[in-house]
């Protein structure tokens, strides 16, 4: 496991369940193409997981 994630917002998300809205902004993402860096660990795995249809992640 990397010590960080770089996880970029790469599809809108206006048709997505409020769920998963909810998740991209629980991850800090509020525009599109934009990235933030979170620290690898199962909470943050298990958000990207739900929502990994609209997000790209990159191991640092």
């Amino acid at each position: 496991m990397a010590d960080k994630l770089k996880i970029t917002l790469v599809k809108s998300t206006i048709g997505a369940i409020p769920k998963h809205k909810a998740t991209v902004a629980a991850l800090g993402l509020k525009k599109l193409n934009k990235t933030v860096e979170m620290p690898d660990n199962a909470a943050v795995r298990g958000m990207i997981q739900q929502v990994r249809h609209l997000v790209k992640v990159e191991e640092i």
